[in-house]
């Protein structure tokens, strides 16, 4: 069983968390592997990760939204984030993650964004 529902909407990849609680560890590299194939498999360059079914997840798997940066920015795609619940937005505040990846509120103004460019888009 996949943990990522992979779309695509509107020119965007879209790949939506299946679980509630990313801790496990086993999860976690399922997770980063089934992560790394979407930047690999994305012919438009744009990867959203939709978060709306997470609620908890580990140090382990910020670690591997670090790693997925930098093999997107490698593979020139454009990755953004989506419906990350109060107190994980506010665990990427705390970490300072918030100004590595660009996190909109909801899936909508995310697909928006990519097409936006510059300040005035």
């Amino acid at each position: 069983m996949g943990r990522l529902a992979i779309e695509e909407t509107d020119g965007v990849t879209v790949a939506a968390f299946q679980d509630s609680k990313i801790l496990d560890d086993s999860v976690i590299q399922q997770i980063g592997a089934e992560l790394l194939e979407c930047v690999n498999q994305t012919s438009n360059g744009r990867l959203l990760l939709d978060f709306s079914r997470v609620r908890f997840m580990s140090s382990a798997m910020l670690g591997r939204l670090v790693m997925l940066h930098g093999k997107c920015k490698k593979a020139n795609v454009a990755l953004k984030m989506c419906c990350l619940a109060d107190n994980l937005a506010e665990v990427f505040k705390i970490t300072n993650l918030h100004k590595m990846f660009d996190i909109q509120r909801d899936k909508e103004k995310a697909i928006a964004a990519f097409g936006k460019k510059g300040w005035f888009g």
